[in-house]
């Protein structure tokens, strides 16, 4: 089959292109701009575009099928020439499902966890040697890709996004994928760009329950209010089983799940992430993996990429790059480094980068959300807020949103990196959080100057 994408950078979209050739198939694309790591991954598989842009040309009748992505805009001038051809025209989600129709689906859902419970479940199939094809979005250690897709495997675990699926196809891309498996973390609002009221937002996720199929399962957290009621809601031809947050204790900075009389050591830790690990060892369970298998894999299970990932660490100080962005997950997220490491203080930074916690109607939201801080520090770039057109926050709106009195509101990368480095870090964790980049800050040098500053100033206490 010939295959072209448009908008082949994105970072889901070239993982599919590559998965799509080592099948066999025929792929091209195109694209206005790709950075790495897709640049280099298109190239090393010699799919990546000649040339920088949008070709009409490279549409012709003898395409099987074009993928488009979901950053193109609509008025793209190969999606116009592949209309009037009347080529098939897919979104990834729905071309994955078409793709898929013959595998068992498991699909994980949900405002928060999805990535992880995902990529929890591959790691313990992977462990005892199951064959599966996935799409997760994140890198996950031990997998070169984030999408397989082959014709040999029976089953599929997918990341179910509630977001829409191309520019011309406003449709949630979980709802394509029809799951005989399914899984719900939780339900809080987001994507206010998209869905304007926590309503419009609830609703999609009712939609994705009516697509489980019959005689399925569906596999929720209990101890999410919405998620409770959005299970009632369950056709009765659906299999239902709750979860929720097992025991652990945390000793030394360690966490241990309590099982009976033994403790089974993790290398994650926080209470929502033991949250997944509970939901992530029932679609285990339903997949043929046992207790006692799950516990052994997913001791060696180190987390997703940007996941609460440890960036560096000294004696007294760890420091942490998280995804967090929604005001569940940054409450989450600075909740577990604090019951991690008790007798440390917390310097929780948190970038509003997203449509969403750029909107006043929105940051509301985040009341609360970073009160077990020690030191919170919000920044954003204002130049992300004359780029949606919407008028920029002033520090005590933030801090009015926040009801958190005690938060320093940074809008000057170079001050805000000048601050870090200021610091006295003993005794202190530092938690990055953003779903962007803080307007290019390299977090990996400042994490290594906060730990070599640690050392130093430790040599020279001793001389």
């Amino acid at each position: 089959m010939r295959i072209h994408f448009i908008a082949i950078g994105g970072s889901i979209m070239h993982q599919l292109a590559i998965t799509l050739k080592e099948k066999g198939f025929s792929i091209s694309g195109s694209d206005d701009k790709i950075y790495d790591p897709a640049y280099s991954n298109l190239k090393n598989n010699g799919i990546l575009p000649e040339e920088i842009g949008f070709f009409p040309e490279k549409i012709s009748e003898d395409i099987d099928a074009v993928i488009l992505g979901m950053h193109a805009k609509v008025d793209n001038p190969e999606l116009a020439k592949a209309r009037d051809l009347g080529v098939n025209i897919y979104s990834f989600p729905e071309y994955i499902y078409q793709q898929s129709k013959d595998k068992k689906r498991v699909v994980i859902a949900g405002s928060h966890g999805k990535t992880t419970i995902t990529s929890m479940i591959m790691h313990v199939l992977r462990y005892w040697k199951c064959d599966f094809d996935f799409l997760v979005g994140a890198s996950i250690k031990g997998f070169k890709t984030s999408v397989k897709l082959t014709d040999s495997a029976p089953v599929i675990i997918l990341e179910g996004d509630e977001y829409l699926s191309s520019p011309i196809d406003r449709v949630p891309k979980f709802l394509y994928y029809k799951p005989q498996l399914a899984l719900i973390s939780g339900i809080a609002w987001d994507h206010i760009n998209v869905f304007p009221t926590y309503s419009d937002y609830y609703t999609q996720f009712i939609q994705f329950v009516s697509t489980i199929m019959d005689n399925g399962t569906l596999v929720y957290n209990t101890e999410d209010p919405a998620v409770r009621k959005l299970a009632l809601l369950i056709n009765p031809g659906v299999n239902k089983f709750p979860y929720h947050t097992p025991g652990y204790i945390v000793e030394e900075n360690k966490t241990y799940l309590n099982k009976g009389d033994k403790k089974i050591p993790l290398k994650i830790f926080g209470g929502h992430n033991l949250n997944n690990l509970q939901g992530a060892r029932i679609i285990c369970n339903e997949l043929g993996i046992s207790d006692d298998d799950f516990y052994i894999a997913i001791q060696t299970f180190e987390g997703a990429a940007k996941r609460l990932e440890l960036i560096n660490k000294g004696n007294s100080t760890s420091v942490y790059k998280d995804f967090a962005h929604a005001p569940s997950k940054v409450k989450a997220s600075i909740s577990a480094v604090k019951a991690q490491y008790s007798g440390r203080e917390l310097v929780a930074m948190l970038e509003l980068h997203t449509f969403s916690s750029l909107n006043e109607n929105f940051i509301g939201e985040y009341k609360g959300s970073m009160i077990d801080a020690d030191l919170p520090i919000v920044y954003f770039d204002e130049a992300g807020f004359k780029a949606k057109g919407i008028d920029v926050f002033t520090e005590e709106q933030v801090r009015e949103a926040f009801k958190n009195d005690s938060i320093r509101v940074f809008t000057s990368q170079s001050k805000l990196e000048s601050y870090l480095r200021e610091i006295d870090w003993k005794g202190k964790n530092l938690l990055m959080m953003s779903s962007g980049n803080y307007a290019g800050l390299n977090l990996k040098e400042i994490a290594d100057f906060i730990i070599y500053k640690q050392v130093k100033n430790k040599v020279k206490s001793q001389t």
